[in-house]
């Protein structure tokens, strides 16, 4: 069985929606064999595609072809996921840093969040008071 790689992706909850998957085909960010593929390109179970949602690439192996969109639960039934440690570090690390440093056009921000980058900001939150608590034998 084979099927449209964007509806692929959608069914498979890569991307929210089918537009989105359309789009990130379009832009070049979906390759097939390090070729970048249009959305009309067919996948068939054993393709091994790569998804560049920066700020990682995702690597996904098409183990079946779902009919329709399926739940979040069978989506491992769909895909094997064969991304790298290193890109899922590299997504841990961004989720991490993303409340500290406001990415473009995301407004100011609300008071929990002012709070939240404070305390992340200030010493006590790392356990030290004064900086003076800080001695050249705890930091090694």
């Amino acid at each position: 069985m084979e099927a449209r790689i964007d509806k692929w992706l959608w069914a498979t909850r890569v991307f929210k929606t089918r537009t989105l998957a359309t789009d990130a085909c379009r832009l070049g960010r979906v390759t097939i064999d390090g070729m970048n593929v249009k959305a009309s390109r067919t996948v068939k179970a054993g393709d091994v595609i790569e998804v560049r949602k920066p700020p990682i690439t995702l690597t996904l192996r098409v183990v079946a072809i779902p009919a329709n969109r399926v739940g979040a639960k069978l989506v491992p039934d769909y895909l094997e996921d064969l991304t790298t440690p290193e890109q899922r570090e590299l997504l841990e690390m961004a989720r991490i840093s993303g409340f500290v440093r406001r990415q473009k056009g995301m407004g100011r921000p609300t008071k929990k969040e002012g709070r939240e980058m404070k305390q992340f900001t200030e010493e006590a939150f790392f356990g030290f008071d004064d900086l003076d608590d800080l001695d050249d034998e705890s930091i090694t």
